[in-house]
């Protein structure tokens, strides 16, 4: 498994099985140990557990899962890395083939089972695959993932500098910056730096399905148009006359004029039990 980490070999490999380090697909190899050991941990691992990776890529993580004795079940939408894994077959490791965003929402062995999600993400599919994670049914009891650092910081931002992906995911659950991973511990290097992440699932027993509709239905209204105050887009978004929407901002928060980026989670909250 050490070769993984050296460029040389890697050169290697893409050469043997044909691959271009792909823009598409956000391939860039990881070339350190530390930020592999450093997620496992973050996950805390333990032997026997199912762990769904996103993008084994040669594996230079899956390996590392392997080592800690987790059962893998790895999405992989490369197929010329099909002989690649018949040669390094394991009896913990299950590859499944192709497009996780919908793989992962039919795969029977998820359902009603405990698992997690351990990820180096694709940087340009990492707010699709965050969405999908979270609103599956079956959800797992916690997602860690390397993305970019600039999205990491989104994604754990307080009330002031709140998004749509910071609403969604600290809706399901409490999202931690793990530590922060330079652009040369990849190859190719990266323009951007990275960060783990690390996202506890909340048991989201006090929500519903119709619930949850509703939260981001007001969510996405509220973040419209940033330049707007929350009364206005959810006015517009709601199709609420505006009397309403500002006497219920008034009566909750004491500020008709606040905007969304000002609100943390049981704000929102608040504000969905109110106005639908």
């Amino acid at each position: 498994m050490t070769n993984l980490f050296k460029p040389s070999h890697l050169k290697e490999l893409c050469k043997k099985y044909d691959l271009t380090p792909s823009k598409k697909y956000g391939q860039n190899y990881l070339i350190s140990d530390a930020p592999i050991q450093k997620m496992i941990n973050a996950a805390q691992i333990q032997k026997g557990e199912r762990v769904v990776e996103i993008g084994p890529g040669f594996g230079v993580l899956t390996f590392g899962l392997l080592e800690r004795g987790a059962q893998v079940t790895a999405f992989e939408i490369e197929r010329k890395l099909e002989s690649y894994w018949e040669d390094n077959s394991h009896d913990n490791l299950e590859i499944v083939w192709g497009n996780a965003l919908t793989q992962i929402m039919e795969h029977g062995t998820l359902s009603n089972s405990k698992y997690k999600v351990v990820a180096n993400l694709p940087y340009q599919i990492t707010s699709h695959v965050l969405r999908t994670l979270l609103e599956l049914e079956d959800k797992p009891e916690s997602i860690t993932v390397m993305v970019q650092k600039e999205v990491a910081d989104r994604i754990v931002a307080k009330p002031g500098d709140m998004s749509v992906l910071a609403a969604s995911v600290q809706y399901y659950g409490d999202p931690k910056v793990v530590c922060k991973v330079p652009r040369g511990n990849f190859w190719p290097e990266q323009k951007v730096d990275s960060a783990i992440i690390h996202i506890e699932i909340n048991s989201h027993e006090l929500k519903d399905i119709e619930f949850d509709k509703k939260f981001f239905e007001v969510v996405r209204a509220g973040f419209a148009n940033k330049r707007k105050q929350l009364w206005r887009n959810l006015s517009v978004g709601l199709k609420i006359d505006k009397d309403t929407v500002q006497n219920t901002l008034k009566e909750l928060f004491g500020n008709e004029k606040i905007r969304a980026q000002e609100l943390g989670i049981e704000e929102w909250i608040s504000i969905v039990k109110k106005l639908t």
